[in-house]
């Protein structure tokens, strides 16, 4: 495979940075570039890993039709479990199906090869909220021209971040899902974000994302906690949205949960096949904690056997 320079990814003009796969738009200003100058020091401390371990025997991962760049979640993640990226499918032990692109391109996979992500074909909110009421028996997704009152519109494509509150009934426009608004307001004019990473279907911790409720749907983050799951999870919950992220065939990623103020019930509004992070305003120590425990978590379930082997065995 062709290994593209990262800046490639990107199409810069009249001070808006696009992402080339995804088609979101980033315009250049202080705070843009104050981010992403704050992430370099967890990118060399990721590095150090990566160069300690070049020598070791660690699992190899064939990851196609891209390969992460190091802002994604899996690139730390991987070189934090002594893991490598393989030279081609033949030699991998495992091969990641990593594609930016909301539905999934169909490809040749080396028949012997443990699959990650391949059959999580699409995750358009419209699927997303399907899945979501076959596991949780009530709904996300609501019909505009039926429903009376606020809603969120919000683009079907991946990272749009383009979500606003709008008023129902209304027609319907291509390209964009309606959902409920959902009250996930806290203390000081904040609302709170639930990010699931899920390893194999776990939930191994939990960051919460807190921001000023005027910038709701932002891309940004006034304040980030890492909390244990069950601290925030109940069992039952864990277990539900276990079942969703099998149903939604996502061997890692990370899902978007928000609870409802007004009933206390959870609602996954997005879910990220190929994240970024940790979040750069977290602190260095729990970047680091979060990396070695996903990468605790991806070790274990590489060397379980698929559900399809499971089966057979039983």
């Amino acid at each position: 495979m062709h290994r593209a320079l990262w800046w490639q990814d990107f199409e810069f003009q009249d001070g808006v940075v696009t992402v080339k796969k995804t088609g979101a738009r980033l315009r250049l200003e202080p705070g843009l570039i104050g981010e992403v100058l704050s992430w370099f020091p967890f990118y060399f401390v990721v590095e150090a890993w990566r160069l300690g371990r070049s020598s070791r025997s660690g699992p190899k991962i064939w990851f196609a039709p891209d390969r992460p760049r190091p802002w994604y979640l899996i690139w730390s993640v991987l070189h934090a479990a002594g893991a490598r990226i393989a030279k081609s499918a033949d030699e991998a032990d495992a091969v990641f199906f990593f594609d930016d692109s909301t539905s999934g391109s169909t490809m040749e996979w080396p028949p012997e090869a443990r699959a990650i992500n391949r059959h999580c074909q699409s995750i358009a909110k419209s699927h997303v909220g399907a899945v979501f009421e076959q596991c949780f028996g009530y709904s996300l997704n609501v019909d505009p021209a039926q429903f009376n009152g606020k809603m969120v519109r919000k683009s079907e494509a991946n990272g749009a971040h383009d979500g606003r509150i709008v008023e129902g009934p209304c027609a319907a426009e291509p390209g964009f899902v309606y959902q409920r608004v959902i009250d996930n307001s806290i203390a000081g004019g904040m609302v709170e974000d639930i990010r699931c990473p899920t390893v194999g279907g776990t939930i191994p911790l939990v960051i919460l994302k807190q921001r000023l409720a005027s910038h709701r749907f932002a891309n940004t983050n006034d304040n980030v906690e890492l909390v244990e799951t069950h601290t925030v999870l109940s069992a039952s919950e864990q277990a539900q949205l276990s079942d969703f992220a099998r149903a939604m065939r996502l061997d890692w990623g990370g899902l978007d949960v928000l609870r409802d103020k007004a009933d206390g019930r959870l609602y996954v509004v997005d879910v990220n096949k190929t994240d970024m992070g940790p979040p750069i305003i977290m602190a260095m120590d729990d970047k680091i904690r979060i990396t070695k425990r996903l990468a605790a978590a991806f070790l274990d379930f590489l060397l379980q056997k698929p559900v399809s082997e499971q089966q057979a065995v039983s």
